[in-house]
């Protein structure tokens, strides 16, 4: 397969239409939350029609006739819930960031690899929180408290940071929720007891309506990037991520790339190198404070079972065969490349960011 060239700027550069849900379902008690409404409007504004005001708080209508069915609804169904106690007690989320905070579960991306398979129970719908404000609350009791930015020498200067795509793309239900926004004003301008910065990972571009929000150098938006983006189903395009890399880096935000997931496909030497020639192109003469993450290809057996349901046509390799398992401290397994194959990627990748981003923090490998 031969590398993929570097495109020239044109429509590939360009966000796709907004992802508008087809169906939204607000449930009773996240009607008695104010977010909830400016939800059901953003979404009317979008041209969503099938709006439901359940009586209940549980979400139904969502599974179809076949798996296929059920996915396919799913994907376009927007849940707006209140959160459960879990989303508001902030978990640890290293190498990441200090906390995990959860805006929304679920994301309307079709990606192959998808991380989320397996770990999100029931039909891959979107919920977004209503209680919003009573979730940015619980930052307050965190700030100084971690162990990832807060107490790190070498990234302390970022404050406490908290993680908020774990289980989301907020950037890509944004038009949608405005959960993106309303986050980044209130890390914004809230007073914390210390330095905070809020992180955000994506896999879309439209940052126009984030611009003149008042960040104050506190928002870092991360975007994922990868040469394979045939396996990234509805996402925006590579070359318009990049794009819009260099708009927010050029308006003076932090920003960040995050390499992920990293695969050895035919050519992929020359397939990153071209990748990260245009990063390098797109924040050029910004100034900015940019970042690099770097996320391999791992997959587990759940989620292994799960995408093979989503995606039967799927070519990514997932051969645990192929792979080295690696278990973690409660006895999970995931499986990963050969060392072999992960000291050749690591070793041909990072040099690349020294080489081609010699100003950018790499903060961590995996």
């Amino acid at each position: 397969m031969a590398a993929p060239a570097r495109p020239a700027p044109g429509r590939e550069a360009r966000p796709h239409r907004p992802w508008v849900p087809r169906h939204v379902r607000v449930t009773r008690s996240a009607q008695e939350h104010p977010h909830a409404a400016e939800v059901v409007r953003r979404c009317e504004a979008l041209g969503t029609t099938d709006i439901e005001l359940l009586r209940g708080d549980r979400v139904t209508g969502v599974r179809g006739e076949t798996e296929r069915e059920t996915y396919t609804r799913a994907k376009a169904t927007l849940a707006v819930v209140v959160s459960p106690e879990s989303a508001r007690t902030l978990d640890p989320i290293p190498p990441s960031a200090d906390w995990r905070v959860d805006l929304a579960r679920g994301c309307p991306a079709h990606c192959q690899y998808c991380y989320l398979a397996g770990s999100l129970g029931g039909p891959p719908i979107t919920r977004v929180y209503a209680d919003l404000e009573r979730i940015l609350a619980t930052l307050d009791g965190h700030v100084g408290q971690g162990h990832v930015t807060s107490t790190n020498e070498a990234r302390a200067h970022e404050g406490t940071t908290f993680e908020a795509s774990c289980y989301t793309d907020p950037l890509g239900i944004e038009p949608a929720t405005g959960v993106l926004a309303a986050a980044i004003g209130h890390v914004g301008t809230h007073d914390f007891p210390g330095p905070v910065q809020l992180r955000a990972t994506t896999k879309f571009a439209d940052v126009a309506p984030l611009l003149d929000l008042p960040h104050h150098g506190r928002t870092r938006l991360r975007f994922s990037l990868s040469p394979w983006s045939r396996f990234e189903g509805g996402t925006d395009p590579v070359a318009a991520r990049v794009a819009a890399l260099g708009t927010l880096a050029h308006a003076g935000w932090p920003v960040g790339v995050t390499l992920a997931p990293i695969i050895p496909e035919e050519g992929w030497e020359q397939a990153y190198a071209d990748l990260l020639g245009q990063v390098a192109d797109a924040v050029r003469g910004s100034g900015t404070d940019l970042t690099v993450e770097c996320i391999t290809h791992r997959f587990t057996p759940g989620s292994k079972e799960v995408l093979e349901g989503w995606y039967p046509a799927s070519r990514l390799e997932m051969d645990p065969e192929q792979r080295r398992t690696k278990r973690g401290r409660f006895g999970s397994v995931k499986h990963v490349y050969p060392d072999d194959v992960m000291t050749a990627l690591r070793t041909h990748v990072t040099g690349l960011v020294e080489e081609l981003l010699p100003d950018a923090r790499l903060l961590y490998w995996t």
